[in-house]
C-alpha cells in the first residue's frame, strides 16, 4: 500500500507544472552525452544513439509541463512556453555560433569556413537540418568538414517544440486530454517508423537520420511515457520488478552503444533505432515512476547527474573542440587526444554554462526587463555582424565553390 501511494503521487507529480526534479532522469542525460562524445572521437560505434535518448527524454520533459500547464490553467500557455525554451536553449547556440565562426577564420582550414560560412544562416533558423538533406551532405561520410554538423539534432527538437505545443493544446484539455495526447503520440510515432523504413532504404540514409519526419517518433514515445495511462502503468509495477526492469532496459541500451555499427547496423533503419527510443522511453517511465529505486539512485549519482547538468553546453561545444584540433595539429592521437579534447570540451561547457545558461535561465538583472531586450538585440547584432564581416574564402585560396564541395562530397 505504503508503494501505491507513491506511485500515485508520482503519477500527480507528472501532471502539474511544479514537477518533481528526477536527478536519475539527468543522469541518463549525463550518459547519453557521454555516449555522443565517444562516438564523435571515434571509441563508441554506436555513440550517436545517445541522440535519440535525448530526443525521447525531451518529449517525456516537454510533455509532462504541457500536461501540467493544462491541468494548472486549463490550457497551454504556448507563446509562453516558446520563450522559455528560447531562453533555455538560444543564448549558449547563439554565442557558440559566434566564437565557432571567429576559431574556423583563426584556426581552421578554408574549406571549414567555407562551410561554416553557408550554414550559419541555416543553424541560426534552426532549419540546418533540412539544409543538409537538401545539398546532400552525407552524415556519415562529410560531415567531418562542417562546424555546424552537431545542430541538426537541435533543428529536429526546435521543429517539434513549434508544433507539438500546439497539437497538446488543442486536444489535452478535458477529462480525456491525457488519453488523447498519448494516442496522437503513439499514432505519430508509427507513422514516423513508416517513414523511416521507407527512406532508410536509400543508399544515402541521410535523409532517415536527420529528417524531423523521421526521427519524430523519438520525441513522441517520450510524449507518450509522460502521459497518465501510461504512467499509471509502470507506477503500479512491483518495486523489485521495477527495478530489475530498469537495470535490464539500461544495459540493452548501452550495449546497444557498443555494439551498433553506425549505418551499416542492420535493422538500424528498419525499426532499430525505433525498438532503442521504445526501451529509452520505457526506462525513462519506469525512473519517474519510482526515482527512488537502485537503477534510479545509481543513475542519478553525482557524476551522472553534473555531467547531465552541462549535457547541453558539452554538446554544444565539443564539436568544434574536436574538429579544430585533429591529431595532426595535437601531434598525437588515440586515447590521449580523447582525453584532451573531452577534458576542453568540458571547460568550454562549464563556462558556457556558468556565464551565458545560468544567468539567463535564473533571470540575472542584466537577463531581464529591458536589459534582457537590449542584450537579446545586441547579441543578435553582434551575430549578424561578424558573419557578415567573415571574408568568404575564394577559389583561388585554397578551397574551390561551396555548391561544387558539396556535389563531390555526396555519395
Amino acid at each position: 500500500m505504503a508503494h501505491q501511494r507513491l506511485a500515485d503521487r508520482s503519477v500527480r507529480s507528472l501532471g502539474t507544472e511544479r514537477r518533481v526534479h528526477l536527478a536519475s532522469l539527468d543522469g541518463l542525460r549525463g550518459l547519453a552525452v557521454v555516449a555522443v562524445l565517444l562516438f564523435h572521437a571515434g571509441r563508441l560505434r554506436g555513440g550517436f544513439l545517445g541522440v535519440d535518448l535525448f530526443f525521447v527524454l525531451s518529449g517525456f520533459l516537454i510533455t509532462g509541463l504541457l500536461m501540467g500547464e493544462i491541468a494548472r490553467y486549463g490550457r497551454v500557455r504556448v507563446v509562453a512556453f516558446w520563450g522559455r525554451r528560447a531562453r533555455r536553449l538560444l543564448p549558449a547556440l547563439v554565442v557558440m555560433g559566434v566564437v565557432g565562426l571567429l576559431l574556423v577564420r583563426a584556426f581552421g582550414t578554408p574549406v571549414q569556413l567555407a562551410f561554416a560560412l553557408d550554414d550559419a544562416p541555416w543553424a541560426a533558423a534552426q532549419m540546418v537540418n533540412w539544409h543538409f538533406i537538401t545539398e546532400r551532405v552525407g552524415y556519415w561520410n562529410a560531415s567531418d568538414t562542417r562546424l555546424f554538423s552537431h545542430l541538426w539534432s537541435i533543428a529536429v527538437e526546435w521543429q517539434f517544440y513549434l508544433v507539438w505545443p500546439l497539437l497538446v493544446a488543442l486536444v489535452g484539455r478535458g477529462r480525456a486530454g491525457q488519453w488523447r495526447v498519448a494516442g496522437v503520440a503513439v499514432t505519430g510515432a508509427l507513422v514516423s517508423l513508416v517513414l523511416m523504413v521507407h527512406l532508410g532504404q536509400a543508399v544515402d540514409t541521410t535523409r532517415a537520420y536527420e529528417g524531423t519526419d523521421t526521427r519524430a517518433f523519438a520525441l513522441l514515445l517520450g510524449a507518450a511515457a509522460a502521459t497518465r495511462p501510461v504512467m499509471r502503468v509502470t507506477t503500479r509495477i512491483p518495486g523489485a520488478v521495477s527495478d530489475a526492469l530498469s537495470a535490464l532496459l539500461l544495459c540493452g541500451l548501452v550495449a546497444s552503444w557498443a555494439l551498433t555499427d553506425g549505418q551499416h547496423a542492420p535493422g538500424l533503419f528498419r525499426g532499430g533505432m525505433f525498438l532503442h527510443s521504445l526501451g529509452a522511453a520505457l526506462l525513462i517511465a519506469l525512473l519517474a515512476g519510482r526515482p527512488r529505486g537502485r537503477t534510479g539512485r545509481a543513475v542519478g549519482s553525482a557524476v551522472p547527474v553534473r555531467l547531465g547538468e552541462l549535457s547541453y553546453s558539452l554538446y554544444l561545444w565539443h564539436w568544434p573542440v574536436y574538429l579544430l584540433l585533429p591529431a595532426s595539429v595535437l601531434g598525437f592521437g588515440g586515447w590521449s587526444r580523447t582525453v584532451v579534447l573531452i577534458g576542453l570540451s568540458l571547460v568550454a561547457a562549464v563556462l558556457s554554462t556558468r556565464l551565458v545558461e545560468d544567468p539567463v535561465r535564473f533571470r540575472a538583472r542584466w537577463a531581464t526587463g529591458r536589459r534582457g531586450v537590449a542584450a537579446l538585440v545586441v547579441t543578435a547584432v553582434v551575430a549578424a555582424g561578424v558573419w557578415a564581416a567573415i571574408p568568404r574564402p575564394h577559389p583561388g585560396a585554397g578551397t574551390v565553390d561551396v555548391d561544387r564541395l558539396n556535389r563531390l562530397m555526396a555519395p
